[in-house]
């Protein structure tokens, strides 16, 4: 058998050595180097100590495999030289060395500057190590440093660039510290500072250990490796890299596919670099991973990493069908359908992202309101099935796809581990849309808990509540307090109502900065009408040039209600006051919440929110009008009605745990299941009407009421427009039940 592997070990000193002769190379599939700052001030310091720093995993090259993988050189390395290794594990490892130690004048990923990497031998010497090893970005102070030895010896600053500059650099610096310290020390002596000369003399000691300490570290420190025979076959090698990272300090799932699929042709690094800048709203380091969670969950409706590797060309699933017998599928039979399902997914992710930013739709006006990156696998796959849907299903199928990302949103859903919810979502909300029965418990959970929030904690933007929260407010087209307009979708920001001054005086929590005292404000609004006001002092500024009924409907717009502009406009403003103002507009949040998203009545106009609420209203007149005037009666509600409303009954029961049977065997409780068609049949009954001819004038009259009514309220609730004439009538029959003194 060809001996495939040699372990091995790199001195210090010769592995700098082979980094600065451009010996190692990375393949295409490798992630980009992406260590912070203080990633390689850890791993010097780990060195410096003697600590194992792990095993680097080499592949030696040959020009075909160079050629084979798009091998690059090391980051910071200018290119030449000649290659001799390909690094399969340990990239980050080896850059972070060559970047401390060799410092090239190139910045460090994602900044503008370059980092000099160092060590305070003082503090080294006093074994004082956590604040021995620092770094810092390239200055005029820092290029003085540089360039000047003695100031180095001054403030015992040895850059780790001496190391790997090589030669007599090192023994050259050791001696100029000691010899510097040495005149220090006659200086001392001379003037006869006792002091002085017992803290020269410990840095002349310091010197000396600190050059040997140095010449046994880059001579006798050894960092493993293994290296694999150049003849290996690159599919092999791609296994040998999918299994090594599986392991240990993983990669992601996007560069171990990117391995897999290297030898297939496939460059998936390059169709991501390709992609990411239609997506680059959402500022997010797993995008690529979502787009192939997206492909995912489109192909087989799950999206753990296992099923991911399904989405290889040619790769076969194994299936146990429904008989229990194993089968196997191949889900994307070539490279072609795994190009065009990822094409099909960016496409998807960037619609779903523009839909999000919309201010009437979702009202994600940045990507710092966003609030779940991890949803978007699930909200992308859903909104391409709607997509696909017939169309007379789309209306229907979008509606329920908001409701499931507001249950998500404020059930915090996706706060965790994510694939397989992302996955049972689809499953249970694409079953939704196919059955109308199907609701997911997600949505009983969503409409039996939201009064529960707690939003006076929700302090700081980024948690899903706070920024679904920010959203809704843009959504319910919260205006600019000056100009009354709606600004364009990314002028907003959170600004306080109650100025954040005043809490810091007056307040013993963080409430003056939670979410009930923040509203979307123009900066320039903030700046010149705000500031540091109280809003008893602002307020009457806005009236006088405004007018108060003008001012008052804007600040509706930001969900602050009549019962909170009066507590704002109160004098002398104190804590109680802002207490009362903190519990009426969580109160007034929480309607909002049931109003807008409970109710769906989001996508309304504001004129048709005001119609649905009065049919409501009308709608629990007549039910408290039917369970008054019935209760007692045999049989007081028609069949064919009581098995709808039995067949609703045990569905609601079946989805949530803690249905109140006792509640809902009552006349009260079952009517709260009828529609206003069904109402009607109840009022109309033959056995029932003599019990309401008192009440309603004919029967005829009755019926046409209540059509016209529910006509409109199926107009609002089901097609989102609403034609002239079906709500010239529906007003009209709710200016006639307003004359039923007992309904409203």
């Amino acid at each position: 058998m060809r001996d495939a592997q040699k372990p091995n070990q790199f001195t210090l000193n010769n592995l700098l050595s082979r980094l600065q002769e451009g010996r190692f190379v990375v393949p295409d599939f490798q992630r980009e180097f992406e260590w912070k700052p203080w990633d390689i001030r850890d791993l010097m310091r780990s060195i410096f100590l003697d600590y194992y720093v792990g095993s680097l995993l080499l592949w030696k090259g040959k020009e075909e495999n160079f050629s084979a993988l798009a091998c690059e050189p090391i980051y910071g390395h200018a290119g030449g030289g000649s290659a001799e290794h390909i690094v399969l594990d340990g990239q980050q490892r080896l850059t972070a060395l060559y970047y401390a130690c060799v410092a090239p004048n190139v910045a460090l990923p994602n900044r503008s500057n370059r980092a000099i990497y160092f060590i305070n031998v003082d503090r080294f010497m006093r074994e004082e190590y956590d604040d021995a090893f620092n770094y810092d970005w390239k200055s005029k102070r820092i290029e003085k440093l540089e360039q000047d030895p003695a100031l180095q010896y001054q403030e015992h600053i040895f850059p780790l660039s001496i190391v790997g500059a090589g030669g007599w650099e090192m023994p050259t610096w050791v001696q100029g510290y000691s010899q510097f310290w040495l005149n220090k020390l006659a200086e001392a002596t001379a003037l006869d500072d006792r002091d002085e000369v017992e803290r020269c003399e410990l840095c002349v000691q310091n010197a000396e250990k600190f050059g040997k300490f140095l010449k046994e570290l880059t001579e006798q420190y050894q960092i493993s490796y293994i290296e694999l025979d150049k003849d290996l076959g690159l599919d092999k090698i791609c296994d040998i890299f999918t299994q090594i990272n599986s392991k240990g300090i993983r990669l992601d799932v996007f560069d171990l596919l990117n391995a897999l699929l290297k030898p297939r042709d496939l460059q998936l690094k390059f169709m991501w670099r390709k992609a990411k800048g239609r997506l680059e709203f959402v500022d997010s380091p797993k995008l690529n991973v979502y787009i192939l969670q997206v492909m995912s969950i489109l192909k087989q409706a799950y999206c753990s990493p296992k099923y991911l590797y399904y989405l290889m060309p040619g790769h076969e699933k194994t299936i146990r069908t429904q008989g229990g017998k194993i089968d196997k599928e191949i889900l994307l039979s070539s490279t072609e359908d795994f190009v065009d399902l990822w094409n099909t997914s960016v496409d998807a992710m960037e619609r779903a992202i523009e839909m999000l930013r919309h201010p009437h739709e979702f009202g994600v006006t940045s990507s710092k309101y966003l609030p779940y990156v991890s949803i978007l696998p699930a909200f992308s796959a859903l909104q391409e099935h709607v997509r696909h849907l017939p169309a007379d299903q789309r209306l229907e199928g979008q509606r329920k796809v908001r409701f499931w990302y507001w249950a998500s949103i404020f059930t915090n859903r996706y706060s965790g581990s994510v694939e397989s919810t992302a996955a049972r979502d689809f499953q249970d909300v694409r079953l939704w849309i196919q059955k109308p029965d199907a609701e997911p418990p997600l949505i009983q959970e969503f409409k039996s808990k939201f009064k529960n929030l707690e939003l006076r904690r929700e302090v700081k933007f980024g948690s899903s509540t706070y920024n679904g929260l920010f959203n809704l407010l843009i959504m319910n087209g919260a205006r600019d307090w000056v100009t009354g307009n709606i600004p364009a979708n990314g002028a907003l920001d959170d600004h306080h109502i109650v100025p954040a001054s005043w809490g810091e005086e007056n307040l013993q929590d963080r409430s003056v900065h939670s979410i009930l005292n923040r509203t979307p404000l123009l900066d320039e609004t903030n700046r010149h009408v705000i500031g540091k006001k109280l809003p008893n002092e602002y307020l009457p500024e806005l009236i006088a040039k405004s007018g108060e009924n003008h001012v008052r409907a804007i600040l509706e717009s930001h969900l602050i209600s009549p019962a909170s502009f009066d507590i704002l406009m109160r004098d002398n403003f104190s804590l109680e006051d802002f207490e009362e103002f903190i519990k009426e507009r969580q109160r007034t949040f929480i309607e909002a919440i049931e109003s807008l998203l409970i109710k769906e009545r989001l996508a309304l106009s504001p004129h048709l929110r005001t119609l649905d609420g009065q049919i409501e209203v009308v709608e629990l007149g007549i039910r408290a009008l039917l369970a008054s005037t019935l209760r007692g009666q045999e049989d007081p509600i028609p069949r064919h009605v009581m098995d709808k409303m039995q067949h609703r009954l045990a569905s609601a029961q079946k989805k949530n745990p803690g249905f109140d049977q006792e509640h809902y065997g009552t006349l009260e409780g079952k009517l709260e299941f009828s529609d206003l068609q069904e109402l009607k049949d109840i009022v109309l009954a033959k056995s029932n009407w003599p019990h309401f001819s008192s009440t309603f004038p004919s029967k005829e009259d009755v019926g046409k009421r209540f059509d016209q009514l529910a006509n409109m309220r199926n107009s609002i609730r089901h097609s989102r427009s609403v034609d002239e004439i079906s709500q010239k009538d529906g007003e009209a029959a709710l200016l006639w039940f307003e004359k039923v003194k007992s309904i409203v």
